[in-house]
């Protein structure tokens, strides 16, 4: 019973981790305009993954896909898969992102499915670590994010310049002194 016990405490931290970043960053700093309707409609899933290997890993990805494709958009938004256990290093997160691309087109999903990438050190190409823009992806765990293109597509096209939205964060991590951010993402300062 105490391991039960010690992996339902697991999840339940886990879970609130993510629960807090989606409240504090996603939808409190309106990274994402978007994320707060399906927050407050109870139309987002988190998963989370207890995968050991990447096998598991795509095991859990494929069901997640497929809950997400065959659940109504009234019930089902989006969906997050969120891994505590595996892809601490972010380079071999990137390199499971290839998998998970492939999963996509094997499974037909490619144009109907895209996956965001999450991580706590997430870094894009040819930026320093504690480049603002870095933060825009940053969470507490590697999450997959699953959405649909055609409630993306939807939400874009209502949306004024939302191509403006990525300077708008990078501008508003840009603004952000070091210990704002450390309140923010601790889990980045470790």
């Amino acid at each position: 019973m105490a391991v039960i016990s010690a992996e339902n405490d697991a999840k339940k931290t886990v879970e609130a981790a993510v629960s807090l970043w989606l409240e504090r960053v996603v939808v409190g700093l309106g990274l994402c305009p978007f994320a707060a309707k399906p927050l407050q409609e109870a139309r987002v899933r988190v998963d989370i993954s207890s995968a050991q290997s990447p096998e598991e890993l795509a095991g859990d990805l494929h069901l997640a896909l497929c809950r997400l494709e065959e659940t109504p958009v009234e019930t089902l938004e989006t969906s997050l898969l969120v891994v505590p256990h595996m892809l601490a290093d972010f380079y071999d997160y990137n390199d499971f992102l290839d998998i998970a691309d492939a999963m996509l087109v094997e499974g037909d999903w490619e144009g109907v499915i895209q996956i965001a990438s999450f991580h706590p050190q997430y870094q894009f190409a040819e930026t320093d670590k504690d480049d603002a823009e870095n933060f825009t992806n940053r969470a507490p765990y590697p999450i997959f994010h699953l959405l649909r293109e055609a409630s993306l597509e939807a939400v874009l096209a209502s949306y004024p310049d939302p191509d403006a939205i990525p300077e708008r964060n990078i501008e508003l991590f840009s603004d952000m002194d070091r210990g704002k951010l450390k309140n923010l993402f601790p889990y980045c300062f470790k």
